[in-house]
């Protein structure tokens, strides 16, 4: 039996499912591809879940099932990450914003807003060069890459003392998918990442834009130098600072990001106090976009 023929018999999924989510498999470019899906509501608009570095989708879930009322929901895990196989094209940005638009393809998805976290917006911002057409909105939730997190001792550091920050819980699910990682493409992420052009890509933007910042993430500069970068173009940009979040926002803060997610949806203005446990609020805002009120 040939490596093409193994490769092609059906995958087991887990023995139990981790959310309200369906599990499936999918082939693409000759790769086993896992993914969760719902449909949502008749008619609803189509939203998928990017996640981070060398994590799986598992992690994004407790956001995305608080939206599964709302939206057609997809959490795959792209080509090389958590339980799909590894990617045959490499694991460079471009590669994987090519992998998941192909994904949307073999979904039968046109168009989609996309969410992402860490990793997840540099391969939104890929997918939006390459596929402008295909894109409805972005959410970036904590955007990584770029020169703030080099070199790799630095971003080991910033890394490390997230980890302090994030919840407990977190470690039963982020462990087994970095050992499924592992340390050669590790390496070779890190190296792709950081150099990738994310501040450049940002500014290219034309579709609206929800970046969400918490004020204790330390792989991010502050929130306000983020907004003066982003203050000083003609952008399409909303951002929101959310206070007491680290960086794995969409796993430790699903409740409030949801709301986030489904304000800037709807063109309706974050506003501080809006909720009783409310802690986000907009921090700048495109003249290009709604005002608050209107």
């Amino acid at each position: 039996m040939s490596t093409g023929e193994r490769a092609a018999k059906p995958r087991r999924l887990p023995r139990r499912p981790a959310s309200s989510l369906s599990e499936h498999w999918t082939r693409i470019d000759g790769v086993d591809v896992f993914y969760r899906e719902a449909p949502g509501p008749a008619g609803a608009r189509t939203m998928m879940h990017v996640h981070g570095f060398g994590l799986s989708g598992r992690y994004l879930l407790p956001t995305a099932e608080r939206l599964v009322h709302t939206f057609h929901t997809l959490v795959p895990d792209l080509p090389g990450f958590g339980r799909s196989g590894g990617s045959p094209r490499g694991l460079a940005v471009p590669d994987l914003a090519h992998a998941a638009v192909r994904f949307l393809d073999d979904r039968g998805v046109e168009k989609a807003t996309l969410v992402g976290n860490s990793m997840g917006c540099p391969v939104i911002l890929e997918f939006a060069h390459h596929y402008p057409d295909r894109i409805d909105r972005a959410v970036l939730v904590s955007p990584a890459g770029g020169a703030y997190n080099r070199p790799m001792t630095r971003a080991v550091l910033q890394l490390a003392k997230d980890g302090g920050r994030e919840p407990m819980r977190m470690v039963k699910v982020a462990v087994p998918d970095y050992l499924r990682f592992g340390v050669a493409s590790t390496v070779i992420m890190f190296d792709a990442l950081t150099n990738y052009p994310s501040l450049e890509r940002l500014l290219e933007l034309t579709v609206p834009t929800l970046v969400v910042i918490g004020d204790r993430d330390p792989l991010m500069p502050d929130p306000e130098r983020v907004r003066e970068l982003v203050a000083e173009t003609d952008d399409h940009v909303v951002i929101v600072r959310l206070e007491g979040a680290a960086h794995a926002i969409n796993f430790s803060e699903p409740d409030e990001l949801a709301y986030l997610i489904e304000q800037f949806m709807a063109d309706r203005p974050i506003v501080q106090g809006a909720t009783p446990a409310q802690r986000s609020y907009e921090i700048h805002r495109s003249r290009h976009l709604p005002a608050p009120g209107e």
